[in-house]
C-alpha cells in the first residue's frame, strides 16, 4: 500500500505511539522492520504516520517491544483500525483538515474537558451564533466554504445527542458570555440554548465569573480529550493559523491543571445557570 501524503492527526499520533514505544524499549527501527518483514523505510513511515499498519502487525510491533498492557494496546489497535470512515470524511478536500480532526477527536473522546474565555463552545453554539463568528473571518471565507463550516459545525454537535455521549464539563469565562456576536437577539437565544443544554445529565457547564480575577491560561481555548487510556488523551489549542494538538505528557498534566484551576474558581453548576439566565435577561 502507497504512503499517504498528508496523514490525519489520529495517524500522525498512532505513528507517535509506534516510535515512543520502539524508543523506550531500545529496540532499533532496524530490528521492527526485520520482525515485520518490511524495509526500514517502512517502518519510518509507520512512526510518521504515512502508513498503516495492521493490527496482527501492531501487535507483533508491542510485544516485540515488551509492551503487555492490553488496554493500552487494544486502544492503539482501534485506532489503527477504526469502525469504517467517520461521517467527517464527507469534508475531506473541503474543509480544513484540522476541523476534521477536531470532530475526530470528540468523536472517540470518552471524556471531554474544555475552557473558552471569549467564545461559546463549539458544540453548544447556536447556528446564528456560529454564523456571526464565521461571518467575521479576516479574509471572508467563501461562500461554499462558508456554508460547508456552517453543516459540519452543526454536525459535530450531534456526539453530545448521540445514544453514547460522551461526559463533557466546560468552564466559559463570562466574557463569553457578554459577547453579543450577531447582535442582542442573537446573543440572548445562544444564552438561552446554553442553559437548555446545560441540563443534560452528562453535561457540566460552570461559568468563571470577571470577579474571580486571574487564572491560568487566560485568552485561551482549550480542549483537552479523555481517551480510554489516560496514555492517549490529547489536548487541542485553537490557534488563529489553526487547531494545534498535544499529547506530551508534561502538556498533558500542565493543561489538566490548568482546567483543575478555572474549575475550582467557576461557579458549581446550578450558580452558572442562574447567572447564565441573569446576563439572558439584560441581553
Amino acid at each position: 500500500m502507497a504512503a499517504r501524503r498528508t496523514p490525519t492527526e489520529r495517524q500522525r499520533r498512532l505513528g507517535s505511539e509506534l516510535h515512543k514505544m520502539r524508543v523506550a524499549a531500545g529496540v532499533s527501527a532496524e530490528s521492527v522492520a526485520s520482525l515485520l518483514g518490511v524495509d526500514r523505510g517502512k517502518i519510518s513511515n509507520m512512526e510518521r504516520g504515512l502508513r498503516p499498519i495492521s493490527p496482527d502487525r501492531l501487535r507483533s510491533w508491542a510485544c516485540h517491544c515488551d509492551r503487555s498492557d492490553e488496554a493500552y494496546i487494544a486502544a492503539l489497535t482501534k485506532m489503527a483500525q477504526p469502525d469504517g470512515p467517520g461521517w467527517w470524511e464527507r469534508y475531506r478536500g473541503v474543509l480544513p483538515g484540522g476541523l476534521l480532526d477536531i470532530a475526530e477527536l470528540e468523536d472517540q473522546a470518552v471524556r471531554l474537558r474544555t475552557g473558552h474565555t471569549v467564545h461559546i463552545p463549539g458544540l453548544l453554539q447556536t447556528v446564528d451564533h456560529a454564523r456571526a463568528i464565521f461571518g467575521a473571518a479576516v479574509p471572508p471565507l467563501p461562500k461554499r466554504e462558508f456554508e460547508l463550516r456552517m453543516v459540519h459545525r452543526m454536525e459535530r454537535q450531534r456526539v453530545l445527542t448521540r445514544e453514547d455521549p460522551p461526559e463533557y464539563h466546560c468552564v466559559i469565562h463570562e466574557a463569553a458570555l457578554r459577547m453579543q456576536f450577531g447582535g442582542a437577539t442573537v446573543a440572548r437565544a445562544q444564552l438561552e440554548h446554553l442553559i437548555h443544554m446545560s441540563e443534560l445529565s452528562h453535561l457540566t457547564v460552570r461559568v468563571l465569573p470577571v470577579s474571580s480575577g486571574t487564572f491560568p491560561g487566560s485568552g485561551q481555548t482549550l480542549v483537552y480529550a479523555e481517551a480510554p487510556v489516560p496514555e492517549l488523551d490529547t489536548v487541542q489549542v485553537d490557534c488563529t493559523h489553526g487547531p494545534e494538538f498535544l499529547y506530551g505528557e508534561a502538556q498533558l498534566s500542565k493543561y489538566r491543571d490548568q482546567l483543575d484551576c478555572m474549575e475550582q474558581l467557576a461557579l458549581d453548576p446550578e450558580a452558572s445557570r442562574r447567572f447564565i439566565h441573569d446576563i439572558a435577561r439584560q441581553s
